[in-house]
């Protein structure tokens, strides 16, 4: 699809900063397992804390297919930064915007949308991952509190998030499980954070395990309505994914253009590698799949925008995308040879960040159960 012109400014604004402030501090970043709290901050500057948020509540008003660019052009730059930012957006301002109420848009949204806070979504466990409704955390109503306990695991930004939406089981009914989601102030007694995920990549961004104990917030914490939980928890399903899979675009977008300037500079045979045929046919399926990956994930995004189901272009998007550039980073790594296995070139870290993308918002695995469940409904 062809972008509008404040797409396009958009577009160039984001990769100008990716450009300066993310990319060249990546992989010290990377290494030292540093969140980047300044770059964070200079982000929320340019307003892209709350892309698809309304206006009222401090968000930039504009569209899904404007946020899935803004993910791909920061994690071009840094796949970390991108993941805080994804989160931020999809799963906590989103759902804050469907379901809050306007007290906690207020409070809470407009602190988002800013940047001077950050979120988490806490509703995976130890053992509950693809199956949300089996989660074991427990909130019971003691007056006009609610006491939550149990554990959540794989929490982006956990340890940084000043308010956590957290999934809790507080009954049963026809269909099992009860779950209702609360709006958490982080700081309350009962919030621990007793681990970060020691990781393969995307080392800036904190993964971690989050421990209630006796955690009380009152009946004004909670999003939504009572056994609303799970409703909220899959509404953001397509926003997710097409985060994801924008994500995915991005990490391979930077994996090709450093395979292409490695590939120009490097001699070999006596003329730059990119001159000899099986380099330059492994770039141009490369490219290939970098831009099936990217119009994919503009399709979805543009349906989203339309109003229109897209539950399962978006899944198709985070299927081909989050694999398509697991293959581009390795190639990459294959087109810089001995070079692209040592720490000095950036490819070796591409290839450590994309791989969880094949993963989180639904494995592979979950993407084609719910692509074949559609297709037999012909949607």
């Amino acid at each position: 699809m062809l972008l509008n012109e404040d797409q396009r400014m958009l577009r160039d604004t984001v990769r100008d900063f990716a450009d300066r402030e993310l990319a060249p501090y990546a992989a010290e970043w990377d290494k030292k397992h540093q969140f980047p709290k300044e770059a964070v901050e200079k982000i929320s500057e340019l307003g892209v804390m709350g892309v698809a948020i309304d206006e009222a509540y401090g968000g930039a008003g504009m569209d899904y297919v404007s946020l899935a660019i803004v993910i791909e052009e920061i994690a071009r730059g840094d796949a970390s930064t991108s993941t805080i930012v994804s989160v931020q957006n999809s799963l906590v301002a989103g759902s804050l915007q469907k379901f809050g109420t306007e007290h906690q848009k207020a409070e809470v949204l407009t602190q988002l949308t800013a940047g001077t806070q950050l979120g988490c979504f806490a509703l995976t466990e130890p053992a509950a991952g693809s199956n949300a409704a089996a989660i074991e955390t427990k909130a019971v109503k003691e007056g006009d509190e609610w006491v939550i306990n149990g554990s959540k695991i794989f929490i982006s930004n956990g340890k940084h998030a000043d308010w956590a939406l957290v999934f809790a089981v507080t009954g049963a009914n026809e269909k099992g499980n009860e779950i209702t989601c609360f709006l958490v102030d982080t700081k309350l007694p009962g919030y621990q954070v007793p681990r970060i995920e020691d990781k393969l990549g995307q080392r800036a961004s904190d993964t971690a395990q989050l421990q209630f104990d006796n955690l009380r917030v009152p009946d004004s914490a909670r999003l939504g309505e009572v056994g609303q939980g799970y409703k909220i928890a899959m509404s953001n399903l397509e926003a997710g994914r097409i985060g994801i899979a924008a994500q995915s675009v991005g990490i391979a977008q930077a994996a090709l253009e450093a395979a292409e300037a490695y590939a120009a500079d490097r001699r070999s045979f006596g003329r730059p590698i990119h001159d000899h045929q099986a380099i330059a046919f492994m770039l141009a399926e490369m490219g290939t799949q970098v831009e099936a990956a990217r119009q994919m994930t503009l399709h979805a995004a543009a349906l989203q925008d339309a109003g229109m189901p897209c539950l399962k272009e978006a899944c198709m998007a985070k299927l081909f995308a989050s694999q398509a550039a697991e293959k581009v980073c390795t190639q990459a790594i294959q087109v810089h040879g001995g070079y692209g296995y040592v720490t000095e070139f950036p490819v070796e870290r591409y290839h450590r960040d994309v791989r969880v993308c094949t993963i989180y918002e639904g494995t592979s695995e979950i993407q084609k159960i719910v692509i074949s469940r559609q297709m037999q409904r012909g949607l």
